[in-house]
């Protein structure tokens, strides 16, 4: 599926992607489901109104059509939309969650503050390539990110991001600290 990079404009100076998913397509398979079921048994009931007499043919039509609307609206339309514009961005100096449309909620978490990073995924997980991403940061509670696609490389993206870190926090040009002296000569253009 073509995927949409995550904009450059939101990532901070010389912050690179790492790694952009959305959640696994195992949670489009209920609301595809509906959307089958929705369609077959509308069309069942349509060819069924048509044999009352009118005007109710023409009543009991309407309202298999609405209803059926509805369903596939608030039952497949609006998960596929949840779906298509939730954001797991791994940078090169942050983990990015965004998700929503109408209400859009974020987090980002720096790599600096990430104490360890975990995965979990039962038996249908593992078969759908997917799983569960645990973050424990500076916050109180670990951060749960459920349908994480090759979650496995999601953590092994973090884990690298977090240890191969070659700055200690106070050396890290990002948190404010010195550049090392290699770095500053380079750009002044001293020998």
């Amino acid at each position: 599926m073509f995927e949409v990079a995550y904009p450059d404009s939101l990532l901070s100076e010389g912050e690179q992607v790492v790694a952009h998913k959305h959640p696994h397509f195992k949670m489009l398979v209920f609301p595809v489901f509906v959307l089958l079921v929705t369609v077959v048994a509308g069309v069942w009931l349509a060819l069924r109104a048509g044999e009352l007499e009118p005007p109710w043919d023409m009543v009991a039509t309407i309202a298999v059509a609405a209803v059926g609307g509805v369903l596939v609206l608030w039952l497949s339309l609006a998960p596929f939309v949840r779906w298509r514009t939730t954001h797991f961005v791994v940078t090169t100096d942050r983990v990015i969650v965004r998700e929503g449309v109408i209400k859009r909620t974020g987090i980002d978490i720096p790599m600096q503050r990430i104490h360890s990073v975990r995965f979990e995924h039962g038996l249908v997980d593992r078969v759908f390539g997917c799983g569960t991403l645990i973050i424990e940061s500076a916050s109180d509670e670990p951060l749960t990110f459920d349908d994480i696609p090759q979650v496995e490389k999601m953590h092994t993206y973090i884990y690298r991001q977090v240890n191969d870190n070659p700055y200690d926090d106070y050396e890290s040009p990002r948190a404010g600290g010195h550049e090392p002296e290699t770095g500053r000569q380079e750009r002044y253009g001293r020998a």
